[in-house]
């Protein structure tokens, strides 16, 4: 007989073409202000309810294990500042990254990389749509890319190992 009075977690639901984004969304971020444009100048982390501000916009969401790590600053978002207006250009309301680090970290990393407000930087916090869709690495989230269209999930990829392929900008910009 168990004693384990914890409520059991749902099984995780990978997101895929033609799903709706899940409702009750929220990740976390530090919104640009140019009184607070110096890196080392604080913010206070705001809630931002992705389900609510994804439903009537063309978005590409795409996830970093982790903000200044040599993967993910190197392989993965610079694709997707190098090519910034072209994503736009096809329509795209909203780009975002997220990441299992805190606000501050990834206010920190746009700052770094001279981002502004053409891109937000939020984090997923305690990874909890991370784990929901079941795209992780151990405890932090996974790397992956989603592309919404008002709602919709028109493309939606997990990477299958360690480099950056379908999450990638250029895998992103053929889907679009």
């Amino acid at each position: 007989m168990s004693t384990d009075t914890s409520p059991e977690l749902a099984a995780p639901h990978p997101l895929k073409a033609g799903d709706s984004f899940p409702d009750g969304v929220k990740f976390s971020y530090i919104p640009y202000t140019p009184e607070r444009e110096d890196i080392t100048s604080c913010g206070i982390p705001q809630q931002y309810n992705a389900s609510q501000e994804f439903a009537d916009k063309k978005v590409v969401l795409f996830a970093v294990p982790g903000a200044f790590t040599p993967g993910c600053s190197v392989r993965h978002l610079p694709g997707f500042i190098d090519h910034l207006s072209e994503i736009k250009s096809k329509g795209v309301d909203v780009v975002a990254v997220i990441a299992f680090n805190d606000a501050w970290v990834m206010s920190a990393w746009a700052k770094a990389n001279k981002i502004k407000d053409e891109m937000l930087f939020m984090t997923d916090t305690d990874t909890r749509f991370s784990k929901d869709i079941g795209w992780t690495k151990g405890d932090r989230t996974g790397r992956y890319a989603i592309i919404i269209d008002h709602g919709k999930i028109t493309y939606a990829q997990n990477e299958p190992g360690g480099d950056v392929t379908v999450s990638g900008a250029d895998a992103v910009l053929k889907a679009l």
